[in-house]
């Protein structure tokens, strides 16, 4: 997986796995800019923490946007996020926890590889 298209890209899709792989790795780091630059003392965060979720907004919408991709939903449910409290929790379930398509969908191929062709398995008629 190429690391600027997982990053910056809108189209394709992936599955859960990477999916929240990204998302530990951003509670991570912007919990460590935070402790290594904000007063724990506090309830502010600090420029550092600001600069860095600022930076964050653009990757973090295209790997949610493959997300969609691959429960075959348009882009345009990243708009889901401007919903408070309800929204973000909208796309955790769904980005989260819900299977993708199997096989290919009008995103692309199935990221788990399940390509396969339907093959009739019926029998003669």
């Amino acid at each position: 997986m190429d690391l600027s298209w997982f990053l910056f890209s809108f189209n394709g899709r992936i599955n859960r796995k990477p999916y929240w792989i990204f998302l530990v790795l951003m509670v991570v780091l912007l919990a460590a800019v935070e402790g290594f630059t904000g007063d724990v003392n506090t309830e502010e965060f600090s420029s550092a923490t600001y600069l860095v979720s600022l930076l964050s907004v653009w990757p973090t919408l295209a790997v949610q946007a493959k997300r969609w991709h691959d429960v075959d939903r348009s882009a345009w449910w990243l708009l889901i996020n401007l919903v408070p409290f309800i929204g973000g929790i909208w796309v955790l379930i769904v980005c989260g926890f819900f299977r993708g398509t199997s096989g290919m969908n009008r995103f692309g191929p199935d990221p788990l590889g399940n390509d396969t062709a339907a093959v009739d398995v019926s029998g003669p008629t």
